[in-house]
């Protein structure tokens, strides 16, 4: 099994969009696409895995990176300063992750230049979202619209997966331009993103992830009196981010099961007739 894959720099949209493409070498294209959404944590090595699995299933697997700039990492997320990081944060209990107090404490423990390194990065990465995201969701708009014109994509379908922050993506996504389908992996979910929802949308979730599934019913809720398509899965024991296998929270039972139904959905959604 031999994959293609490659970094395109494109133009869409008035902005210049950096993606990483898979594909099988050996499949006629063109070929149905599944957007793979990154985590907070970028288009990082695992991101890229995750879309060269889909490649071997028998899709074109874009992911776009959405911390660059003109091509470029913008300054503080370069892939080597977030794995800095989200090694440090690795370090802490998870609850303290998002408690200023603990993080500045064991901050303060770090040499320097690594302390103020590792400080502006989770600046950036925490704090980016509320300001970034339309700005996310401009690149994966134009990300859809490339991929319509595409000669490896032309004509097909686009379905879109995402996890964490990529999770909240897609089901944002869904709501803004025409998916075949979307699947969130434990994303926070807005019911105010409901109404302009045109495809199915799939989500799982850990059960030790109270934060973000306590969204669930209001979206499905939401969903369901909109008339629209939503089917959740939550897994007992796992807990968020169990999909990513490079994370101590990764749970095989629940990432083989939902890798497997994931790639029936866009069997179903993108391929069948």
């Amino acid at each position: 099994m031999t994959l293609h894959t490659e970094w395109l720099q494109v133009e869409q949209g008035g902005q210049q969009i950096s993606l990483y493409t898979a594909r099988l070498e050996n499949a006629k294209t063109p070929l149905p696409v599944v957007v793979v959404i990154q985590e907070i944590w970028g288009t990082d090595e695992h991101i890229r895995h995750v879309a060269r699995r889909f490649a071997e299933a028998g899709y074109l697997a874009v992911a776009p990176d959405l911390y660059a700039e003109g091509g470029k990492r913008k300054p503080g997320l370069e892939e080597n300063r977030i794995e800095a990081a989200k090694k440090f944060l690795d370090s802490l209990p998870h609850g303290a992750w998002f408690d200023e107090e603990q993080r500045a404490a064991e901050l303060a423990k770090l040499p320097e230049p690594t302390r103020t390194e590792v400080s502006e990065t989770m600046m950036a990465l925490f704090g980016g979202m509320a300001a970034n995201g339309p700005v996310f969701l401009s690149i994966l708009q134009g990300t859809v619209d490339f991929l319509k014109t595409y000669e490896h994509s032309f004509g097909q379908k686009v379905g879109s997966v995402g996890f964490c922050m990529g999770g909240m993506l897609s089901a944002a996504l869904a709501n803004q331009t025409d998916l075949g389908g979307a699947i969130v992996f434990y994303g926070r979910l807005n019911p105010e993103n409901t109404a302009n929802v045109s495809c199915p949308v799939l989500g799982f979730f850990g059960e030790n992830d109270p934060n973000i599934n306590a969204m669930i019913p209001d979206y499905a809720k939401a969903m369901q009196e909109a008339g629209k398509e939503f089917e959740y899965q939550i897994y007992p024991g796992a807990s968020h981010a169990f999909f990513n296998d490079t994370r101590v929270s990764y749970n095989v039972d629940a990432a083989r099961d939902a890798l497997a139904q994931s790639l029936e959905f866009f069997r179903t959604v993108l391929v069948q007739a």
